[in-house]
């Protein structure tokens, strides 16, 4: 077996050991989402991790609900428990040792629950494991605030962790008994892998999340640390970094407002109108200190965004609607849409509220079907039916989503129509554009009815997007 087919099998061993998890936690993952994302994944660069945990959301995570409950086992998985493609390989490696040793460890007499629980992870299995956390951090939740502490029930902590002393022990011994056959340094490889796996058990028993902590905020200049944020996928973005985005996008809609206030201001004079100049020159001795200029139209460009607001994209969904608010105020007449699979037109709310409040207001307004299955034909028929008629030739039509549709009718036909009655049409799509066109993607179907189709996966693509437009 090659290098290359070893990594690769080691990557689709990780991700089913991963959607075991997910099933296990209640998550609904069929067969055929598991084989799409092993061809997604064979797409991107795994050792970026954005990339990576961008292929499994797409593919697994399929509701709001279920978006929330994919990155805390994602964080559990591959952070907590910090599994990752050498330690699969590398389990591959003594994949019979370790099945022969977590025989050999488990007691003829049925064995308590805990320790079992250890063996099974040292064999590769978290399962166990997870439900006996989950279980020591539920009894801690329960608890009366008077009586917690940092370690929570310490009876349960306490007992986990001499199970997982026990299992060391035993399983130290076992690899030093000579009837295991292998030679010194495959010993000496095995008992290190033991010892990683179980030192793994060991933290995530004493890892105790604490609130706020990506709240602390690091020294140094304050435009390097956006600048570095700037290039940071949406996707991955902790509640301190979301709201420091959210200034950082403030402040961007500010400038761009005074900006193009001034330009306006300006641009709206029209022309030099000499005869006019001159003619109030005469009341300065022929000299030019009051300038006329000929009255100009005001500018008309007019701004329609389709935002989808789905579990696919529920990441950037926050980020996209900040866009959608600046757009508002930076031109003179904009219509702003979210949908799942049929429009709600929320340019009211924008007009009317300050922008957190308008962005809380649309992602928790009734009318928008986050629990449906995302369907794009669904949304082209539904604005075709009851908005053709604000497309004119000054309008640029700006949808905003991966171009998932559950393999249900595109409708592309509808965009073409669309495009015939726009000046221009743009498609901002916030996933890695290594995996567009994948599975139920239909972002190419989409391509050739729009004048530019391009990435907007985190903030520095953002802004360069709403500067170009609106500059």
């Amino acid at each position: 077996m090659t290098a290359s087919s070893r990594e690769s099998r080691a990557m689709v061993d990780l991700v089913l050991k991963f959607v075991s998890s997910c099933r296990a936690s209640g998550m609904r993952i069929s067969t055929s989402e598991v084989l799409d994302c092993v061809r997604h994944l064979e797409r991107v660069d795994c050792t970026r991790e954005d990339e990576f945990r961008a292929a499994l959301r797409a593919n697994f995570a399929k509701s709001v609900r279920e978006l929330a409950h994919f990155d805390r086992l994602y964080r559990l998985f591959f952070h907590e428990f910090r599994l990752d493609a050498a330690d699969v390989e590398a389990a591959g490696r003594f994949a019979d040792q370790i099945g022969d040793l977590a025989r050999r460890l488990a007691p003829e007499a049925a064995p308590e629950a805990e320790y079992r629980a250890v063996v099974d992870f040292l064999a590769g299995d978290p399962q166990s494991l997870l439900r006996a956390l989950h279980r020591i951090r539920t009894e801690s939740d329960a608890s009366p605030q008077t009586v917690k502490f940092n370690l929570a029930p310490l009876e349960g902590r306490l007992k986990l962790l001499m199970q997982i002393l026990r299992v060391g022990d035993v399983a130290q011994a076992l690899i030093k008994d000579e009837k295991l056959d292998l030679d010194a340094e495959d010993r000496r490889a095995l008992a290190a892998h033991v010892g990683e796996r179980l030192d793994r058990a060991r933290a995530l028993l004493m890892f105790e999340p604490l609130p706020n902590a990506d709240g602390i905020r690091k020294n140094g200049d304050a435009g390097e640390r956006l600048k570095q944020l700037g290039e940071k996928p949406f996707s991955s973005f902790t509640p301190r970094e979301t709201e420091e985005m959210r200034e950082a996008i403030g402040g961007l809609v500010r400038k761009l407002k005074n900006i193009t206030s001034r330009r306006f201001a300006v641009r709206n004079r029209g022309a030099l109108d000499v005869k006019k100049t001159l003619r109030a020159a005469a009341r300065y001795n022929g000299v030019p200190l009051d300038l006329k200029y000929r009255r100009k139209a005001l500018r008309k460009g007019r701004i329609v965004t389709l935002c989808d607001v789905s579990g696919s994209v529920w990441s950037a969904a926050r980020f996209m609607l900040n866009l959608l608010y600046s757009l508002q105020d930076c031109f003179d007449r904009v219509h702003s849409f979210v949908f799942v699979d049929r429009l709600t037109e929320v340019t009211e709310i924008f007009d009317t509220h300050e922008v957190n409040e308008a962005i809380g207001r649309v992602l928790g307004k009734a009318g928008v079907g986050f629990n449906a299955t995302t369907d794009y034909g669904e949304m082209f028929r539904h604005f075709k039916r009851g908005y053709m008629e604000i497309l004119t030739k000054k309008t640029t039509l700006i949808v905003i989503g991966d171009a998932r549709s559950n393999y249900l009718s595109p409708e592309d036909a509808i965009l073409g129509e669309m495009r015939d009655r726009c000046r221009r049409v743009i498609w901002l799509n916030p996933e890695p554009e290594a995996i567009w066109g994948t599975a139920d993607s239909e972002i190419y179907t989409y391509a050739p009815w729009c004048h530019e189709v391009r990435p907007c996966r985190n903030l520095n693509q953002l802004i360069r997007f709403i500067e170009e437009l609106v500059l």
